[in-house]
């Protein structure tokens, strides 16, 4: 299987037909640092224009960990650049670093300032909206622990597989006197509760593979040697569904899921008004329908009719497979 680098060789990409592997490379303590972090923001970019690519397993290079944590010293770095100042002042250098990272002259010339670290933690938020906005499924396949910005990377995914064994999860910010910088503190919650979340992130104590499922922070515990198969398995499986519609489906619930119910329903609202009339859609829903005529039942109460649709992804069409 031929496999390409993109320098400096800090994410190595295998394509597995519709779904492209990603071996995410920390060094010798799995660290995730910012060069990684724009290697992972350039794959988005070619993302958005490959429609081959279904769904992307991500996991990690190191025998024990799937990303340690952040390398601290960006952190440490990034921190002591920023001038010490109030919560009204970083509010306002936050928003001024995003305002001036989307116009890239001033972005160059910001790069001198401390508006840098700012910047820089706006484009990895970014990045994570971006693959939760993304019509690809996202799969972490944690071969590994993960700390910090490792278990954010995570759970800006669409799923997370654990390896079973001595291996643990978390968010230990606190114990370095920081917060989680990576959207710990925001996803986290909407995964395991707001009480639940904030004791986890108050201790800073990781949590087995096993106690991780229990409590809804990843969807399976894997044999280690299976891991990957199984990720990829689960990435072609729910990457086969029509990528319009899982775009939708996610822009809905991850951004409107965590609005006021009127706020979320006016943007489920938009989603199927820009769905409802696409080919795909359209030509699926016809064909829903002329089954119901030709069967005299409606399809998905036949049970081998709903069974052959989830497994190929969408309503079988007439003499061929299903659009995508």
């Amino acid at each position: 299987m031929t496999k390409t680098h993109t320098p400096p060789e800090h994410l190595e990409v295998e394509p597995r037909g519709s779904v492209l592997v990603a071996r995410l490379d920390g060094g010798p303590h799995g660290l995730m640092g910012l060069e990684m972090a724009n290697e992972l923001s350039e794959l988005l970019d070619k993302l958005e224009s490959d429609t081959a690519v279904k769904a992307v397993v991500l996991t990690g290079t190191h025998p024990e960990r799937f990303i340690g944590h952040a390398d601290v010293r960006w952190l440490q770095e990034g921190g002591k650049s920023i001038p010490s100042v109030g919560r009204t002042a970083a509010s306002a250098i936050a928003r001024t670093a995003k305002s001036v990272r989307g116009v890239p002259p001033l972005a160059a010339a910001a790069s001198l300032t401390p508006l840098e670290g700012g910047m820089q933690l706006d484009k990895l938020h970014d990045t994570f909206l971006r693959m939760n906005r993304s019509g690809v499924i996202f799969i972490a396949a944690l071969n590994g622990s993960a700390l910090g910005l490792g278990s954010e990377l995570a759970l800006a995914c669409d799923a997370r597989l654990m390896a079973d064994g001595d291996f643990f999860i978390g968010q230990p910010e606190v114990l370095l006197g920081i917060l989680p910088g990576g959207g710990g503190t925001q996803r986290l919650p909407r995964l395991v509760g707001a009480h639940r979340a904030l004791m986890l992130m108050l201790e800073g104590r990781p949590v087995s593979p096993q106690k991780a499922l229990e409590i809804g922070y990843i969807d399976e515990v894997v044999a280690p040697d299976a891991l990957l198969e199984r990720a990829i398995e689960l990435a072609r499986y729910l990457g086969s569904r029509p990528k319009g519609a899982i775009e939708a489906i996610k822009r809905a619930v991850y951004f409107g899921g965590s609005a006021t119910l009127d706020e979320g329903l006016h943007m489920e609202r938009t989603e199927f008004i820009k769905i409802s009339p696409s080919e795909t859609a359209q030509s699926l829903m016809v064909e829903y329908l002329e089954r119901t005529v030709r069967d005299g039942n409606v399809p998905f109460y036949s049970p081998a009719i709903f069974e052959q649709t989830l497994s190929q992804g969408s309503l079988p069409l007439q003499g061929g497979g299903g659009t995508k």
